[in-house]
């Protein structure tokens, strides 16, 4: 499994809130959206076999980005696993600016989310893949995978029409000092530069947070804001 974006700078952008943007290969581009995937799925069965994967692979990314990798891979090696596991709940299942589903952020608990999951699953498809996980299919290392895995330009489309929630995510994470908030923050700095709208949406989710309505009832059934606990994400299949 791995993943990788490029990088310019316009005169008078908006800078990136996570620092500026770091220019990568598409092949660096692709390894570091897989090794985040990776490394932000739940930390149970086989994942010390993740992380060693991914860091005999990061060092082939720019020392800004492995840094990101390497911080964190040096808690994971320094805690227990059941201590991370209780982390990782404490962090990604109870807090929800730290939800790791990117409808959440745009479309709260209310019925457009429903649809915005199904947007994600109908352009997997478009794309030639299935997306087969017992997950929601907005799930970030999900999304991530897919960036890494697919040449269609959807992929990068669909990481940057979700860029506000992704860097309220990173926020979040940052001000707890989050071991995660690195994997976060390099992913990115993988991406383009925030444009002003963007910014804005970012900005004003910050200060009040994706919208309340509660969903009701939904073909989906219930939809939860967080990540079930320990489950893990499968692959997304050709």
């Amino acid at each position: 499994m791995a993943r990788l974006p490029l990088i310019f700078r316009r005169p008078g952008s908006v800078p990136n809130a996570s620092g500026p943007r770091i220019a990568l290969s598409d092949d660096q581009r692709r390894l570091a959206h897989m090794a985040a995937s990776l490394l932000l799925d739940y930390p149970g069965e086989g994942f010390a076999e993740r992380a060693a994967a991914v860091e005999a692979s990061v060092p082939g990314l720019p020392s800004e980005l492995s840094g990101e990798f390497f911080g964190f891979l040096e808690h994971v090696s320094s805690t227990p696993a059941a201590a991370l596991e209780a982390e990782y709940v404490a962090t990604f299942d109870l807090k929800r600016k730290c939800c790791l589903y990117l409808t959440y952020f745009q479309a709260g608990d209310t019925r457009q989310r429903g649809a915005a999951l199904v947007s994600f699953i109908e352009t997997y498809r478009a794309t030639g893949w299935e997306f087969d996980a017992d997950e929601l299919p907005d799930f970030l290392p999900a999304v991530l995978e897919f960036s890494a895995r697919s040449d269609s330009p959807e992929a990068s489309e669909l990481i940057a029409a979700h860029r506000d929630g992704l860097e309220v995510l990173r926020e979040a994470l940052e001000k707890q000092g989050s071991p995660w908030a690195g994997l976060v923050r390099a992913v990115c700095r993988s991406l383009p530069e925030l444009d002003d709208a963007t910014r804005e949406r970012y900005l004003a989710l910050v200060n009040e947070g994706p919208p309340a309505e509660t969903v009701g009832l939904s073909f989906l059934g219930s939809i939860p804001p967080y990540r079930p606990v320990g489950a893990a994400h499968e692959e997304v299949r050709a």
